[in-house]
């Protein structure tokens, strides 16, 4: 088996508390062939002193400061900075299981280019893990067991930001963290999904996946859910989309309402099914909501589906297996 140099992209900033833990996690790693790349994005705590001693003790470890602001550009930065055939991203308050670098590496030399490599993700907390996490935490697990991330992509982020790696030729070919658009990690599932690199299936946890009160992904604007909506909209639009079909939206909640004015700026038409009985006949702008039984009788439909309630999206599909209907084909659930 090669041996390639693989390049870990970190950007970092005020992680202080927990950036000695996950450089030593690198540092451990059973796979030695590494670059760690790491960029201060204008940190004022003691984070870049910390990295700095470490980069002297190690000359694998690539200090550099941001020289714009914000974690894409520190990552486009970490990139044009990296020497390694192999690319992979670390967050700097988490920390590596020893052997990560080893299995993604082995897995990705094993499948060749086009192909993500991912692992396996265990949150944890001094606090404890919120139901939400553990929730999101066994769903995309299950995905990355099987390999099949990509079929509930419209239901969130299906590939762990900080556990894939890849040949740095597809990452060029996707023009990986070159869009200036959040949330990012999100946004180069998609550009996966796009150019249909395959999801190599693994059952090994690989990463651990820190959860504290003052997390960038829980603070941050750039990633709250009114970022996510028009990603996922806009990506359907253009990969999935069959103008041949009937556009139908499921639900009327706040989701639902954004995704049919948002398809009625586009102007996109669409028709409009729900399954609350208070709701159903009502007009809401300019469209009226028509029982979800109605989708048996509209004419070749695609549905986006915004229901939340995980008791009522099994019921939706068991109805929807009913009728025959695939996913993405013939329907997409977005939450």
């Amino acid at each position: 088996m090669q041996n390639p140099l693989v390049s870990i992209l970190i950007p970092f900033k005020n992680t202080e508390t927990f950036i000695d833990a996950c450089i030593q996690s690198i540092i451990k790693q059973t796979y030695t062939h590494w670059e760690l790349v790491i960029i201060d994005d204008n940190s004022t705590d003691k984070s870049y002193s910390i990295v700095k001693n470490l980069a002297h003790q190690d000359d694998r470890i690539k200090l550099f400061k941001n020289s714009g602001s914000g974690i894409i550009d520190a990552l486009q930065l970490a990139f044009t900075k990296s020497s390694g055939k192999l690319i992979t991203r670390m967050d700097s308050d988490d920390s590596m299981q020893p052997n990560k670098i080893e299995v993604l590496a082995n897995n990705l030399m094993t499948y060749g280019k086009h192909h993500v490599a991912l692992g396996l993700v265990n949150y944890f907390s001094e606090q404890g893990i919120k139901a939400g996490y553990k929730s999101y935490e066994t769903w995309l697990n299950k995905l990355t067991k099987n390999g099949t991330n990509y079929s509930e992509i419209y239901k969130e982020c299906v590939i762990p930001s900080p556990c894939w790696m890849m040949h740095r030729e597809d990452l060029i070919t996707c023009d990986a963290f070159n869009p200036e658009r959040y949330p990012e990690d999100y946004d180069l599932a998609f550009r996966f999904y796009k150019h249909k690199f395959i999801c190599i299936p693994c059952n090994i946890v690989l990463h651990d996946w820190r959860d504290y009160s003052h997390r960038t992904s829980r603070t941050n604007e750039h990633y709250a859910e009114n970022h996510f909506i028009p990603l996922k909209l806009d990506y359907f639009l253009e990969l999935d989309y069959n103008p041949k079909k009937t556009l139908v939206v499921w639900g009327a909640g706040n989701k639902g309402k954004f995704i049919a004015k948002s398809l009625i700026e586009k102007k996109l038409p669409f028709e409009w099914i729900c399954d609350n009985p208070k709701k159903i006949g009502k007009d809401i702008y300019g469209t009226v909501l028509r029982p979800f039984n109605d989708l048996e009788i509209i004419k070749n439909p695609q549905s986006i589906i915004t229901v939340a309630n995980k008791t009522e999206q099994i019921a939706i599909k068991n109805y929807l297996n009913k009728l025959k209907m695939t996913s993405i084909e013939d329907y997409v659930f977005f939450c």
